[in-house]
Formats: C-alpha cells, structure tokens, sequence
C-alpha cells in the first residue's frame, strides 16, 4: 500500500503543536470542537505558522448548525478567507448547501475564488446532503480538491460501503477522504479500492486542567464532565494510524 496523507482535526493550540510533533501529516484547523467546527481565530493561525512546519488548512464556518448560509454570513466567510489566507492559510476547508439539501455551488464557488488558488476541501456538509453521489458530482464541478465524508452516516465505520462506492466513482477527479470515527482498522479495506489517498482522524484525548480548583456550583460548558479537561492529541492513536498510512 502506498503512503497516505493523514490529517487531524484540531481544536487547541496544544492539540496543534503535538499533532505536528507526532507525525500528523496535515492539520485541519477549528474552533468549538461542540459545534463540530467553526472558524478559528486569525491569532490562533498566526502563532502555529511560527510553531509547526506541516500544512495547515482552516475552517471557513461562521457558526454551528445547519448548512444553509444568509448573504451576510457567506460575505463574513470571504472575509475569513481573505484575512486567514494574508496570515498563511495553506488551505480551506467549507461547504454550503442549498435548503433542500443540494450542494449549492454558486456560493462555493465564490468562496474558492476568494481562496485564489489555495486548495478547498467540502467537509462533512456533503453528508448532510440529499443524494451523495449527486453532490459529488456538483463538489468536483466547484473546483474543490476533495471531500471530507463519512459516507452520509455518523461515523465512516456505519458508511464504510458507501465511501468505497465514492472512492470509486470520484476515481482520480478528487480525493474521498474519510473522517469522523475514524479506527486505524479501518484504512486497510478502504484502501482495496486503489483511491484512498488520504484519511482524517482526530485522535483525541481529554487530559486533566493544570488548574487546582473549579467552582462545584458552576457548570460554563455543555458538557460539564469536560470542563475541567482540555481537549489534546494522543500520541499511541497517531501512532496507530501512521502504522497503517505507511508513514
């Protein structure tokens, strides 16, 4: 098996820093891990350009939620665009759709002429779409360089056969990239297809707050069992998958 990228979503500065530490290949840059992504601040993209040597492609989205953008909301989005790409954004990662659930392509290709040339990932918007297959053949007509996908299901182990059927379909026109619940178990049958090129996985650990004491009467997140734990990256996971990438 030829080596395959591996990319990491992460989500603290910490996260970041170790990912690139551990052999992660490429990072996807995010706030508000809750929301599942969201645009990360400029000041964030600006510190790890001086701290990491691997790409770094950023979260173009303005909130959580669905998928559907207002005008003033895809304007925002350019602007996140213009000013991350200014501070060294190697790259973007976005995806609107239309409200019935299409991928909606005048407005992405807006976003990927803001991006000039750096490469566009659509992420996990395409799973929340009506007809994959479809909305494949709609992200290669915007121009993306490829699609994050869990093949329309929660996790890429419950879409398994449907990421191998896109795998399969998209061929050499764009790079299928699988992510969310992502097991290192996993690259092996994917990569029977002869088109998996990259894979995306988080390989998370919570580790304890340095800090001594929390208010016990206070809850400030939404799930209060993780507010008193930062969110990092294990290095046995990396490891895992860097064993079956061919790293």
């Amino acid at each position: 098996m030829s080596s395959i990228i591996l990319e990491a979503p992460v989500f603290t500065v910490e996260a970041a820093i170790k990912a690139s530490e551990y052999g992660i290949n490429r990072l996807e840059l995010c706030s508000d891990f809750l929301e599942g992504g969201e645009t990360p601040t400029v000041g964030t993209l600006k510190y790890l350009k001086g701290k990491v040597k691997v790409p770094i492609f950023v979260m173009i989205r303005p909130r959580g939620g669905d998928f559907v953008y207002t005008n003033d909301e895809l304007q925002v989005m350019k602007e996140d665009i213009s000013i991350l790409k200014e501070h060294g954004a190697d790259g973007f990662v976005f995806g609107v759709l239309t409200p019935k659930g299409e991928v909606n392509i005048g407005a992405c290709e807006q976003l990927i002429e803001a991006a000039e040339g750096l490469p566009c990932t659509f992420h996990r918007a395409f799973d929340a779409s009506r007809n994959l297959e479809k909305s494949l053949e709609a992200v290669i007509e915007c121009g993306f360089r490829r699609i994050l996908t869990s093949g329309g299901k929660n996790t890429v182990t419950e879409g398994f056969e449907m990421i191998k059927k896109l795998l399969d379909k998209a061929g050499n026109r764009i790079i299928i990239m699988p992510g969310g619940g992502m097991k290192p178990e996993l690259v092996e049958g994917l990569a029977e297809t002869g088109n998996l090129k990259e894979v995306h996985a988080s390989c998370k650990v919570w580790r304890k707050s340095a800090s001594e004491y929390w208010n016990p009467n206070l809850e400030l997140s939404a799930v209060p069992e993780n507010q008193d734990k930062v969110l990092s990256v294990s290095k046995e996971e990396v490891e895992k998958f860097l064993r079956v990438t061919g790293k």
